[in-house]
């Protein structure tokens, strides 16, 4: 009988800050001989956004939106390659609603409807979990400089909007995967088990259980 899968060929992963993504986006590309897409990392304005600066949440969004759509208008989705990428549009809107107020999100907004209107949708989307707790030890972890002023309650603000994001998420199949236990740089029977799944059918929902347990479907 003939296989009738066909693997996605935009595969996006999301998850709230340290949690993986761009380590695991870029052993998934290297895997699957992927183009990779990473998250634009320079932001002029993202130091003053954690130190409180007055303006500069609105001046730090809008500069990741206009790079983020620059990005992945950029995807020539005609071409046979896979496309990883660590970041899914919808993320950008996530945070300008937890950092903007009222009067910055309306015109945000604006421009933030024009611009998803011309970018392609992921195949599937990887949602990476991981608690508040664990989260905060990978920051004090990594020690990154322009993280130091990042505090607890932000921490816990972006993974609760990530939370209620993906809760109501049906723009692609999705696969949710719990990081607090798993490791996917030290430990190679949990990426062998991964890169296996991503092999098999995503249909709506569903959940990565490694260490031999099955994915189950939860919409």
């Amino acid at each position: 009988m003939a296989n009738l899968f066909e693997p996605p060929r935009f595969i996006a992963l999301e998850g709230p800050i340290r949690v993986g993504k761009s380590t695991l986006s870029r052993i998934i590309a290297e895997r699957l001989h992927a183009q990779r897409l990473a998250e634009p990392d320079e932001n002029p304005f993202l130091q003053a956004f954690y130190e409180g600066e007055r303006g500069a949440a609105f001046q730090a969004q809008f500069s990741f939106l206009i790079q983020r759509f620059e990005q992945l208008r950029a995807i020539d989705r005609k071409s046979n390659r896979i496309v990883v990428a660590d970041y899914i549009f919808e993320k950008d809107k996530l945070f300008a609603c937890i950092n903007l107020t009222d009067a910055e999100l309306e015109v945000y907004n604006r421009y933030y409807s024009v611009f998803r209107a011309q970018l392609p949708t992921p195949d599937l989307v990887i949602y990476l979990q991981a608690s508040p707790e664990v989260l905060k030890k990978r920051l004090r972890r990594k020690n990154a400089p322009a993280e130091g002023a990042i505090s607890e309650q932000y921490i816990e603000e972006v993974v609760r909007a990530y939370e209620h994001f993906f809760f109501h998420y049906t723009a692609s199949d999705l696969l949710v995967v719990n990081t607090n236990d798993i490791d996917f740089v030290d430990s190679h029977r949990d990426l062998q088990e991964l890169l296996r799944r991503l092999s098999e059918p995503v249909k709506g929902t569903q959940y990565f259980l490694p260490l031999g347990e099955t994915s189950a479907a939860g919409a």
